[in-house]
Order: C-alpha cells, then structure tokens, then sequence
C-alpha cells in the first residue's frame, strides 16, 4: 500500500469505484435477462410451462381441422334447430296445448344449453388463469419482483376464497405480504402458507387411485377390464387433482388438461429414463417374481402416478420452490415393497 494514500469514508450504498489493492470494484447493476436465464435453467419447470402452453393455456389458432369442426358444428346447429323448429309447428298445428308444451320445453333446452356453454367457457377460463398464475409466480420470484409476487398473491388468495379451510392461512398471508419486502421470500411463505397443504390432498389421491388401479388389475379376469378401469381412474385423477388446485375442468376444459397432461408426459420422459424408470423396472422385477399379474398391476399402478404427478405439476399454481417436485417413489412407496 503506498504511504502517501489517506484514509477516507465511503457509503455502502453508493455506486461509485472504490480502489482496493489497486484494483477497482465496481458495482454491478442486475441483469433482466439473468433472471430468465435462471428460470430457462430449471428443466423440469420448463417442461411444465410448455405443457401448460400447449394445452391448457394454448391459443385457438384458425387451422383447416379447426375450420371443419367449426363448419360441422355450425351445421348441426342448423340442423337441430330447423328440426325442432318444424316440431313444434306440427304439435302447434295438431293441438294449441301441445304446441305450447313443445314451445316450454325447447325454450327449456336452449337455456340448459347456454349454462352448459358457459361452465365450459368458465372452466376453461379458470383452468387458463391458474397456469397464467404459475408461469407468472416463476417469473417473479427469478426476477424477486416485490411488486409482481403482491399482486400475484392477491389473485391465489381470492382463487381459494370459497373455501373456509383456508381463510386462517389466507389472512395470515395478507398480513405479511405487506412486510417482507422480498419478492422471493414473499412466494416462498405463500406456496408454505396455501399450496403445500393442497399438495399432500392431491398425493393422497394419486397414492389412492394406484392402489385401486393395482388391485383390480391384479384380480380382473379380462385384459378389457383393465384397459377400461385404468382409463376410468386416470380421467377422475386428472379431475380430481385439477379441483383439488382450484380448477373446475368440464367436457372441453378436460380435453385441454388431458393435452396438457399428455404433454407432460412427453417432454418429461427423458428425464425420467435416468431416475424414476429405473426404481419402475426394479419394482417391476419383485412383483413379476411372485406373479405376472401382480407385475402387471404394479405396472399399471406405476403409470397412473406418473398420470398424476403430471397432472399435479400442470394443475399446480406455482412451482415447486421450497420443496422438490414429488417423485413415484414419495407418492406411491408401496408399489416398490418386496412384501406384496
């Protein structure tokens, strides 16, 4: 150090070069794109986010198979109401009684059609909004946005608002959202306060239904049988689970998780070649020890939890921030168990 430097006092907080051993230091300013080279960073979130854009969030594009569906629905339309339109003219035209009892009742058909319609686009609407929340709490906290992860939470808490289990914890995540300044912090507490408890309601289902689904495929006399109860069991645990986060999917609703699902499957089949596919095969391998049935079952049971852990990643609000994603092994344990 030379002899002639003089000491001086300085602020943390300021962003000036400061000399240290001849080297200067210079504060760096955070970098937007960091933050989503970090999210980008994540694979298994990742994959949930493109799944959830090609189904559930995905955006209805004019295509030649969307135009015909389009078309023949319109036709159908038509068709229907020219029929019942030509119906109640004769019941008008054989009795004034008949025909009002005609008119009433396709009066009555047209306005269950219209709620039915609209529980769809509701649905829809809905199922949308919690992965808009997802993408969105993933965003902020690479970001540790303050300001985004308020906002965020305030629309998660009024998503949960009908149901009265949840008001302590809802209150409780209303009153600190004021004073933790930190946007991360902020999520953390949230997916703790709200989200970790619907988490172990969503396993106990998939560790349920692959119960079921193992069983019966273990005593069903028919291949047909099982094909039909495994593929009963999946669409309620897609159901089931997207209720369980806030959704309620009806028939096209369903058709979007069921794409988004399908999806995640997809893209996370690689990752899983390396770690739970393994622990599969091997608990595959105890059970075709004692029966082949019982292989299959274990088998079938295997595929179901992966059905619903899929459908708890797409289905889920937010990601997994202050816990691991759960695997096959941590939902359904008993599928590995030498005893069987």
């Amino acid at each position: 150090m030379s002899a002639d430097r003089k000491p001086r006092a300085f602020r943390l907080d300021e962003a000036e070069t400061i000399e240290s051993s001849g080297v200067p230091f210079i504060e760096m300013t955070p970098d937007p794109y960091e933050a989503e080279a970090l999210a980008a960073a994540d694979p298994e979130e990742q994959a949930v986010e493109v799944a959830q854009k090609r189904g559930v969030v995905a955006q209805t594009l004019i295509s030649w198979g969307g135009l015909f569906w389009s078309a023949a629905g319109g036709l159908l339309s038509l068709a229907i109401g020219l029929w019942l339109t030509h119906l109640v003219d004769d019941l008008f035209a054989r009795s004034l009684t008949f025909g009002v009892i005609g008119l009433v009742l396709a009066a009555l058909a047209v306005i269950a059609l219209l709620v039915m319609a609209g529980r769809e686009l509701f649905g829809i609407a809905r199922q949308r909004r919690i992965a808009e929340l997802h993408i969105g709490f993933a965003d902020a906290r690479a970001r540790d946005d303050t300001a985004k992860a308020r906002k965020l939470i305030k629309e998660l808490a009024a998503l949960y608002a009908a149901r009265p289990e949840s008001a302590r914890a809802r209150a409780h995540l209303a009153e600190l959202s004021q004073d933790i300044v930190d946007g991360r912090d902020l999520i953390d507490i949230a997916e703790r306060t709200l989200i970790e408890a619907l988490d172990r309601e969503a396993q106990r289902e998939i560790a349920q239904a692959a119960k079921r689904v193992s069983v019966v495929t273990t005593i069903a006399p028919r291949a047909f049988i099982d094909i039909l109860f495994v593929a009963a069991q999946a669409i309620r645990l897609m159901r089931r689970i997207a209720e369980i986060y806030g959704g309620r999917p009806g028939f096209l609703g369903f058709l979007k998780l069921a794409r988004s699902v399908g999806a995640h499957l997809t893209i996370t089949a690689g990752m899983a070649a390396g770690d739970s596919l393994l622990q599969q095969a091997v608990g595959h391998g105890l059970a075709a020890k004692v029966s082949a049935r019982l292989g299959e079952g274990v088998m079938n049971g295997l595929l179901t939890t992966r059905v619903g852990l899929s459908a708890m990643a797409v289905c889920r609000p937010m990601p997994f921030s202050t816990s691991r994603a759960p695997g096959v092994r941590d939902v359904a344990p008993f599928l590995f168990s030498a005893e069987k």
